[in-house]
């Protein structure tokens, strides 16, 4: 059986609230960490949020 190309990641916030997203990113094509701006509804505002592993 194939290994899946997508793996499960942990989107924290920067902003220090705990605040976190949870989504798929392809390990194969994007081989460093992600790194987005997102909504963070704790902070209302937009900050960085950076990769992270699910535990």
């Amino acid at each position: 059986m194939a290994k899946q190309n997508s793996v499960k990641i942990k989107l924290e916030s920067t902003a220090g609230t705990g605040y976190y997203y949870v989504t798929k990113k392809n390990s194969k094509t994007m081989t460093d960490k992600m790194v987005i701006k997102k909504y963070d509804p704790v902070a209302r505002k937009h900050v960085e949020f950076k990769e992270g592993k699910i535990k």
